[in-house]
């Protein structure tokens, strides 16, 4: 049972597959929406990895990014393995590319 559970984790993947090593290695423009939001999230559960859990979210409004910036923090909460200071990371960092968006770089 406990190799099962271990295979969840991030880390034991490969550095190519890991968010934050895909990041550093290849830049942030190969990133999937879902290994970006893993990166904020940080951690899955016991059950599901980061990447797991965001693909999870994002399912649910469609893989759409504004209609996931217009989740509120306890609609957000309601994902096993999101908690407020998750939830609160999630809705920051869309909150900034939203507010990016209007700015001329």
């Amino acid at each position: 049972m406990q190799e099962k559970v271990t295979s969840f984790s991030i880390k034991h993947w490969s550095d190519d597959d890991k968010p934050r090593e895909k990041l550093v290695q290849k830049g942030k423009s190969v990133l999937s929406d879902a290994e970006l939001i893993a990166i904020l999230i940080g951690s899955g559960s016991r059950n599901e990895s980061a990447v797991e859990l965001a693909k999870r979210i994002l399912a649910s409004v469609n893989n759409n990014l504004n209609e996931l910036g217009k989740l509120s923090i306890k609609q957000l909460m309601q994902f096993k393995g999101i908690g407020e200071a998750k939830a609160v990371t999630i809705a920051a960092a869309l909150e900034m590319g939203r507010r990016r968006r209007g700015r001329v770089p």
